[in-house]
């Protein structure tokens, strides 16, 4: 889910940087500090920073030389969800399953988490196929799928392991919940004649 918040943090601005325009250092330093990292103290993606604004003066730590700056700004974050329906793309197939990106994170898609037929893997063309259905997964296709397991990496968020599932109803590839819906529709108007 994303959320605009307001932030306030601290800056560490080198002796190196000290002779520049303060406010162009102090925007640079806060962007390459927060912007695209994961928060740990309430897990969220920072995605987008803007409207930064230093906040009285700095500090200035013996030894260091550095002046350790307050600073406050508004924050587009991003925060997967235990139960979160998400809509996303899948970007990899593999053996085991098919990773989907959804906002700034890809989530696992297990084999068996896909359907409920039985999923074979056509490695030729970057597929998973299902055995008696035929209805297939590949790497372009948009999905409605559930988080349901979040295991966040504070220092690589890449590397952050979110598991999902499509095996509910109203959850899959696009394609096929269209198709479902229009099954029913003529099953209904089939019903009413």
């Amino acid at each position: 889910m994303y959320m605009i918040t307001e932030a306030k943090k601290v800056i560490r601005i080198p002796p190196s940087e000290l002779g520049d325009d303060p406010d162009k250092v102090v925007d640079a330093l806060t962007w390459n500090t927060y912007e695209g990292r994961l928060a740990e103290e309430d897990k969220t993606f920072t995605v987008l920073i803007r409207n930064v604004r230093a906040e009285g003066p700095g500090r200035i730590v013996h030894g260091d030389g550095a002046v350790y700056q307050t600073v406050s700004f508004e924050q587009v974050v991003f925060k997967p969800r235990d139960n979160e329906v998400i809509e996303g793309v899948v970007v990899e197939i593999l053996k085991f399953g098919a990773f989907v990106r959804f906002g700034p994170l890809d989530g696992l898609l297990h084999v068996s988490q896909i359907m409920d037929d039985r999923v074979d893997i056509d490695e030729a063309n970057q597929r998973l196929v299902g055995k008696e259905s035929g209805k297939y997964l590949a790497v372009g296709d948009i999905v409605k799928a559930r988080v349901v397991s979040i295991d966040l990496n504070e220092k690589n968020p890449q590397d952050s392991k979110i598991g999902l599932t499509m095996r509910q109803p109203g959850l899959g590839k696009l394609e096929w919940l269209e198709e479902d819906r229009r099954k029913r529709a003529e099953k209904d108007k089939a019903g009413d004649e």
